[in-house]
C-alpha cells in the first residue's frame, strides 16, 4: 500500500488502513490484551492512534513524569535514555522501589521475554531489548529472557497445523537476534521454555497453578470456554518466570533436577526462601501487564513468597501504515525486519510509511506537515539520540521548510545505520555464543558501586541530604507491610467469597 501523503480530518487520524478496515466497518473502541491488540476505528472508518492515557488508567498503572525521571538520573548517575526521555515507556507499577533497591545496593534481577513467530525480529520487537540492555548497564545486575516458543505454539501454530519444532528453531533464531543488541554474556541467561522447564521452575508453576482460578485467568487474558486447556495454563508458566527462585543456578544454589546423575553435585529439593526475596524489574510493552497483575496479586501466597514485581511500560512502534496499528511479523508491509537489506529498507520506507504531509509541494510549504501522525518522524524519535537535532527537523516539518521527502531520507539513514550494526553483531552471534547464553550459570554482577546503606539512613531528596534515625524508618516499613498484608487479606476474602457466589450459580 502506498504511503499517502496528505493529512485526513482535522482529528489527525490517518485514512483507513487496508489490513485492518474496510468499507462500512462499525465503529469499535481499542483492544488491548496480551495476545490481541488493535486501535480504535471511527464511524467513518479511521484507524485511530492508540490512546494511551485511557490505556494507563484501564490497567491502573503509574506515569513515569518529572519527579520519577529526575530521581532515576539522580540515583543512578546517568542520563535517562531517550526511550523514556521521550515517553516511549510511560507507565509503570513500582518502578520507586526498584530505584530504593538499587540506592541500598540491593540485589534484584531484570526480565523480559519474546513470542518467537518468525525467523527474525522486526523493529518493534527490537525496542524492549534495546531498553533493557541499557537498564542491564546502568544497574550491572543479571538479565533473564524467556523464549515463550510453547506459548507462540499454543496460540498459534497449533491451530494452523505447524509443528512445535518450528516454534523452537524461531526461538534459537531469535535468541542470536537478542544477544545481537549487545548483552553481556557474564550476566545474561536466555532460555526456551520447552528445552528448559524442570526443576525449581516446575515447581514454582505447579505451586502457582494452585493459587489461580479460571475465572481470574479468563479476567486477565481474555479466554473464554473455547480456550484451549494449554492456553488456560500457559499464565502461571510466564508468571514464574517473574521469580528469581525459578533460576536457582543464576544466583550460585543447586537445581533440583538438572540433567546430571544424583550422586554428581548438589541439587535442592525446593527453592530457597533467600533467592525468592530477590525482586524483579520488568521492561514489557503495555499489552503484557494483565499478566503480570497475576503474578503480583498471587505472590505472597507462595510457599517461599517473591516480592511484587516491578514493570516500566513501553507504547507500541507505530507500524509503517499509520497510527492505530503495530509493527507484525505476519505482515512484512506493516514492519521493518532486522534482517532486511539497507534497500529494502529504504524501499518499504519510502512505499509504505505513512506520511504527514500536505497532497502538494506548494500546500505543504504554505500549511507545514504533521509529525505527530508522521511515521517516519516517529521512527526518528526512538532511534535518533540527539534531542536538539530532533527538536530541529519537528519545527522545520511543521514550517514547510523540511519535505516529506527528505524527512524519509533521515528515517531512512537512522535506521540502516541501526540494522546494519545490528546486522554486523548478528553476524557473530554463532552456536558456540549461543550455547554460553543459554546455559544456566552463575551470574557475574556488582550491582550499585556506591550504595546508600540502612544503617547510614541518608535521604536523598530534592538533591538535599537530610539525616534521619534508623529506628522511625524501620517502624514505617513495618506499618506499610501491616497495612499492606489486611489489604491482600480483604481482597483475598472479597475473592473467595466471589468465587463461591460464582460456582453456586453454575451448579
Amino acid at each position: 500500500m502506498a504511503s499517502v501523503e496528505h493529512l485526513s480530518t482535522s482529528s489527525g487520524a490517518p485514512p483507513a488502513v487496508e489490513q485492518t478496515t474496510k468499507a462500512a466497518t462499525a465503529a469499535r473502541e481499542q483492544h488491548v490484551d496480551p495476545l490481541n491488540v488493535s486501535g480504535a476505528i471511527d464511524e467513518q472508518g479511521n484507524v485511530l492512534a492508540f490512546d494511551y492515557e485511557a490505556l494507563r488508567q484501564k490497567f491502573d498503572t503509574a506515569l513515569i513524569d518529572e519527579p520519577l525521571r529526575q530521581r532515576f538520573e539522580r540515583v543512578t548517575g546517568k542520563k535517562l535514555h531517550r526511550l523514556i526521555r521521550r515517553g516511549h515507556f510511560f507507565s509503570h507499577r513500582d518502578l520507586d522501589k526498584i530505584l530504593d533497591c538499587y540506592e541500598r545496593g540491593d540485589t534484584f534481577f531484570i526480565y523480559t521475554g519474546r513470542g518467537p513467530s518468525s525467523d527474525s525480529m522486526h523493529l518493534g520487537h527490537a525496542i524492549p531489548f534495546l531498553f533493557t540492555k541499557e537498564l542491564q548497564d546502568i544497574f550491572d545486575v543479571p538479565v533473564v529472557i524467556m523464549l515463550t516458543d510453547d506459548e507462540k505454539f499454543q496460540f498459534r501454530g497449533a491451530k494452523e497445523g505447524r509443528d512445535l519444532g518450528e516454534f523452537l528453531d524461531y526461538a534459537y533464531s531469535n535468541a542470536k537476534d537478542i544477544i545481537a543488541m549487545g548483552f553481556d554474556v557474564k550476566k545474561t541467561f536466555i532460555y526456551s521454555d520447552v528445552e528448559f522447564f524442570g526443576g525449581h521452575y516446575m515447581q514454582n508453576v505447579t505451586e502457582f497453578e494452585t493459587l489461580l482460578t479460571n475465572n481470574q485467568v479468563r479476567g486477565a487474558m481474555g479466554f473464554d470456554g473455547s480456550t484451549s486447556i494449554g492456553m488456560n495454563s500457559y499464565p502461571a508458566k510466564q508468571c514464574v518466570a517473574a521469580f528469581a527462585s525459578s533460576y536457582p543456578e543464576l544466583f550460585g544454589a543447586p537445581d533440583f533436577c538438572r540433567p546430571r546423575p544424583r550422586s554428581k553435585g548438589s541439587f535442592e529439593k525446593r527453592p530457597r526462601r533467600e533467592i525468592a526475596a530477590i525482586p524483579c524489574l520488568i521492561p514489557c510493552a503495555i499489552d503484557q501487564d494483565p499478566y503480570f497483575r497475576l503474578v503480583r496479586d498471587n505472590c505472597h501466597r507462595m510457599k517461599a513468597p517473591s516480592p511484587k514485581p516491578a514493570l516500566i511500560h513501553a507504547k507500541f512502534l507505530t507500524a509503517l501504515q499509520g497510527p492505530g496499528g503495530k509493527m507484525s511479523a505476519s505482515d512484512p508491509t506493516s514492519a521493518i525486519f532486522m534482517s532486511d537489506t539497507q534497500k529494502q529498507i529504504e524501499k518499504k520506507i519510502n512505499k509504505y510509511a505513512f506520511s504527514g504531509g500536505r497532497a502538494t509541494k506548494e500546500e505543504h510549504e504554505k500549511y507545514g506537515g504533521n509529525p505527530d501522525v508522521d511515521v517516519a518522524y516517529d521512527y526518528l524519535t526512538y532511534f535518533l539520540e540527539d534531542d536538539e537535532e530532533l527538536a530541529q527537523i519537528r519545527e522545520l516539518y511543521k514550517a514547510g521548510t523540511l519535505s516529506t521527502g527528505n524527512l524519509k531520507k533521515k528515517c531512512i539513514a537512522e535506521l540502516q545505520k541501526f540494522v546494519g550494526g545490528f546486522q554486523d553483531r548478528r553476524n557473530e552471534a554463532t552456536d558456540d555464543v549461543l550455547d554460553k547464553f543459554m546455559t544456566p550459570r552463575k551470574m557475574e554482577y556488582a550491582g550499585n558501586p556506591h550504595p546508600i546503606k540502612t544503617e547510614e539512613a541518608v535521604v536523598q531528596l530534592n538533591g538535599e541530604t537530610t539525616e534521619e534515625k534508623p529506628d522511625r524508618k524501620g517502624k514505617r516499613e513495618r506499618k506499610m507491610e501491616k497495612l499492606e498484608q489486611k489489604k491482600r487479606e480483604k481482597e483475598l476474602e472479597k475473592l473467595a467469597l466471589r468465587n463461591r457466589d460464582e460456582t453456586s450459580g453454575e451448579s
